[in-house]
């Protein structure tokens, strides 16, 4: 399912307007509550299974409560801090939400999916009180994720706007998979909404959550509006993570190509021998992809990922790029460009730093590439996230004739020091 183009190219296409994007439709008509009811953070298996008269009892109940709790003024929504969240009556699979929000100091709201807490948002000055909590790191994670440090619990980046500002979504969610964009800047990338219901059994071993649920819009202490609510419902998807292949079996080269006498198979890894080096590369070619891996950089180490490399030349410039894989806090480093350390795309556009770990430590480094797009998580945290058809100037103004390949290879550039890659999969998008 090609969910990532559409996270990337929607966000950046249409003007935030009252009609609905295209494929899209308005959950909030801008006048009133109709379609909408309360619930609380309550497990939405348990209020779907009522009988039909109890059931109709607690809809009713809850129109009372949220007619006195929210309200409709100039096309927007606005709820004065307190009482039931506003729920979708409509019950939802797959789905792209885009929405904006506005809210106020001390607040502390978020947007529950399938009735599963919770997209979080909240004051994330340190006056709001809520910095030990995450506040600090921004809105936009899977807060009830777990603990600190599980995929998806905090944004990868801080993208809120001052008080007084609209906040702009673009929540994407595939089976149990949700990648979210807050005001055009990626915070959550392919993480997993864990099962709040169940969180009391050990991660690994937790029920899946429910395939249909409503969104929700929480309230929970501070007034919050929100308007332009669209959503466009998605086929439904199944078993994410099947729809990688692995590309390296751990044993040898079957389906790699270029010089592969110049790399050696060590336990269960591809490594660069020491002295040499060279492009090897898939053989077979890729359009848009994810691509996932781990990899190992010695002391000093230099590499690199060869992107929609054509099977010649030098991938940095005639493939479409190449992003650096270099150990940049090694001090014969010191003075590059910025476009050349780890996750760059090398000489166009420059990666975060910081991420890295130790010396012979194996990092988890993810790569999205959508048309002339690439995004790059390392370890967790985002370091690189680029549309390199904008960019505006190259390293020593060295042309890239590449750039606008729309298919190639995937592959390794070794730059004589035995840096090592293993669990290798690609995702076509």
């Amino acid at each position: 399912m090609k969910f990532i183009p559409s996270c990337i190219l929607l966000l950046n296409s249409f003007a935030w307007a009252v009609t609905p994007p295209d494929g899209f439709t308005a959950l909030f008509n801008g006048e009133d509550l109709n379609g909408w009811w309360g619930l609380k953070t309550e497990d939405p298996e348990k209020w779907l299974s009522l009988s039909k008269d109890k059931f109709k009892a607690k809809w009713k109940a809850s129109q009372e409560d949220i007619h006195k709790h929210w309200r409709v003024e100039n096309g927007v929504l606005i709820n004065d801090g307190h009482g039931l969240f506003l729920s979708t009556e409509k019950n939802y699979g797959d789905f792209e939400l885009m929405l904006e929000y506005k809210t106020v100091p001390g607040a502390d709201s978020g947007i529950y999916l399938r009735g599963l807490p919770q997209v979080q948002i909240w004051d994330t000055t340190e006056a709001g009180g809520k910095w030990k909590l995450g506040a600090k790191k921004g809105s936009g994670g899977l807060w009830n994720n777990g603990r600190p440090g599980t995929r998806g619990r905090d944004p990868l980046i801080h993208a809120d706007k001052p008080f007084g500002e609209w906040n702009h979504f673009h929540i994407i969610m595939t089976n149990d998979i949700v990648t979210i964009r807050l005001n055009s800047k990626l915070v959550v990338h392919r993480a997993p909404l864990t099962n709040y219901w169940d969180r009391k059994t050990e991660l690994s071993k937790r029920k899946p959550i429910i395939a249909k649920g409503p969104i929700q819009l929480q309230t929970h202490g501070g007034e919050i509006s929100w308007r332009n609510i669209f959503i466009k419902e998605l086929k439904p998807s199944c078993c994410d993570d099947e729809e990688f292949e692995s590309v390296f079996n751990g044993k040898n080269f079957n389906g790699w190509m270029g010089p592969t006498e110049n790399y050696q198979i060590t336990e269960g890894s591809i490594q660069c021998i020491k002295g040499k080096g060279g492009t090897i590369y898939t053989k077979d070619k890729y359009n848009d992809f994810i691509v996932d891996f781990e990899f190992k950089l010695p002391a000093g180490g230099n590499n690199g990922l060869a992107i929609r490399y054509p099977g010649k030349g030098n991938p940095a410039y005639n493939g479409m790029c190449e992003l650096q894989v270099l150990d940049s806090e090694h001090s014969r480093y010191e003075k590059l460009d910025p476009r050349q350390y780890h996750g760059s795309a090398y000489g166009i556009a420059a990666a975060r730093r910081g991420f890295l770990k130790g010396i012979d430590e194996w990092n988890q480094q993810e790569v999205t590439v959508v048309g002339s797009h690439i995004i790059v998580i390392l370890n967790g945290s985002l370091i690189l996230d680029s549309d390199l058809s904008k960019a505006e100037s190259f390293m020593a103004n060295k042309k890239h004739p590449g750039l606008k390949n729309i298919e190639g290879h995937f592959g390794f550039a070794g730059h004589n020091d035995p840096v090592a890659f293993r669990n290798i999969r690609i995702k076509r998008l």
